[in-house]
């Protein structure tokens, strides 16, 4: 008997929708690209909500009706539930066809899922970065979903990227491969600009609605009240107020897990860190323990300065546990979940919340990177992104690239259905090129710019040879 990791999920079937003349463009253009002798990778670039996901099933299902099979890719294992939901429905007559793989599966549904794809029963997979290996046979499509996210990179051995090995795959299988995201890496737009990979734009909602109104706020006006910075401003929890008051939901966005980012002495300024990496570690109240976010370490809190002995030990900062409960004081009738790394451990956690999101259970939704990207919620109508300078002020010269990408994805949850959208962005910087051009959406303003700064100090992609 076939373990199916989608046991207990029920499936309506979908029909294909009408494209408009620019997700029509993109589809003829993959089309062209299957049938091509040489082929070359398909960027797809198109704002939030333009309908990525509706060519990328209309394209798999002509690779399917001509007997092939496909591979899709998608960076976060929090995306591959809904993912998963979109297939099998719009492939409802063969849900078997649709397979999964992600780190999450018991051995034996993985076990099941990896000989289903290797008999060909299963011709469409479905995971994360190392769904990259899927024993597919007769590959003719690979789609890589949101490129430019920094989960694709396997930071342990074997390391690799797994939009690079994707298009390296279907290089070797003389198959097409599709790269889709709102904001693309650089390294991408690089490759499109020299003619390497081609080019598809997606320019308007493919509902027509408008692309939501962002307002920057800058935290330096709010001041600071007695127990340090404002998490949420008097504008942010005004709008959310009104918008729990209509019944409409909210999502605000931390991309730090934990509940204070370190412990400090304010005696001799000692921070507690790892043992083995040198780094703070953070403090997490669900587990009452202290947490290395590098190497996964663990300690039990010091109730003492371990190098002067005071007893006047603070945590610092905060993270998604401890606005969690701020949240919980702030709106008591409100129904609030946190999603972030330390929920998503358990199995099928994030994909219960995500449904209970979707069937109007829950009206604030707060989380890390993991809710910013992919995901469909017509009735959430503000995104509140609490800390916007969390990713922008680190040694990383594609600190502000990830900056941009992560704020221009998150306020895309916005407005997505027949309501007008609201994104807030709290933070310190407001001047930052990143926050800007994240204010207006305007992606390829941003890259011009970014290029032209990465060509200045010879840092990667690599500059465009003069014609």
């Amino acid at each position: 008997m076939h373990r199916d990791p989608s046991t207990g999920e029920q499936f309506v079937p979908t029909q294909p929708m009408k494209l408009n003349s620019q997700q029509q463009k993109a589809l003829e253009e993959i089309t062209a690209m299957c049938a091509a002798e040489r082929k070359k990778p398909v960027l797809l670039q198109g704002v939030t909500g333009s309908g990525k996901t509706e060519v990328y099933l209309q394209a798999v299902s002509q690779i399917v009706k001509s007997g092939k099979s496909a591979l899709i890719m998608v960076p976060e294992i929090s995306l591959t539930p809904q993912t998963v939901q979109r297939f099998k429905s719009r492939f409802a007559e063969l849900p078997s066809s649709v397979a999964v793989l992600h780190s999450l599966l018991s051995d034996g549904e993985r076990f099941d899922e990896w000989h289903a794809i290797r008999s060909g029963k299963a011709r469409i997979v479905i995971g994360p970065r190392s769904a990259v290996f899927a024993p597919l046979q007769n590959l003719g499509l690979v789609i890589v979903d949101e490129e430019h996210d920094a989960s694709y990179k396997q930071e342990s051995s074997p390391r690799y990227h797994g939009r690079d090995l994707a298009v390296l795959r279907a290089h070797l299988e003389n198959c097409a491969v599709l790269l889709g995201s709102a904001t693309p890496s650089l390294e991408s737009i690089h490759n499109a600009l020299i003619g390497k990979y081609s080019l598809v734009k997606l320019t308007e909602r493919a509902d027509g609605q408008q692309l939501p109104l962002i307002r920057i706020l800058d935290m330096k006006t709010e001041g600071r009240n007695k127990s340090g910075p404002n998490v949420i401003s008097e504008r942010l929890r005004m709008s959310i107020d009104r918008r729990l008051d209509k019944g409409e939901q909210v999502i605000l966005l931390l991309n730090r897990r934990g509940f204070a980012r370190s412990i400090q002495c304010p005696d001799c300024g000692h921070v507690v860190t790892c043992l083995h990496c040198s780094l703070p570690l953070t403090y997490h109240r669900t587990e009452d323990r202290l947490m290395c976010h590098l190497c996964g370490f663990k300690a039990l809190p010091p109730r003492s300065c371990p190098e002067c002995r005071s007893a006047n030990i603070l945590l610092q900062g905060y993270g998604t546990q401890k606005v969690e409960e701020l949240l919980r004081r702030t709106f008591p009738a409100a129904r609030i979940t946190r999603v972030d790394a330390d929920v998503a451990r358990r199995k099928n956690a994030v994909r219960t919340i995500l449904n209970q999101f979707r069937a109007h259970k829950i009206d604030i939704l707060l989380g890390t990177q993991m809710i910013a990207k992919g995901l469909d919620f017509p009735n959430v109508t503000l995104v509140g992104v609490l800390n916007a300078d969390l990713g922008l002020h680190i040694p990383d010269p594609r600190a502000g690239e990830r900056t941009f990408q992560l704020l221009t994805q998150v306020a895309g949850r916005a407005g997505r259905g027949d309501l007008s959208g609201e994104v807030i962005i709290q933070t310190f910087t407001p001047q930052s090129p990143s926050l800007q051009y994240a204010r207006h959406h305007d992606t390829d303003g941003f890259a011009a710019q970014e290029l032209e700064m990465r060509r200045t100090f010879d840092l990667p992609p690599s500059p465009i040879s003069p014609s």
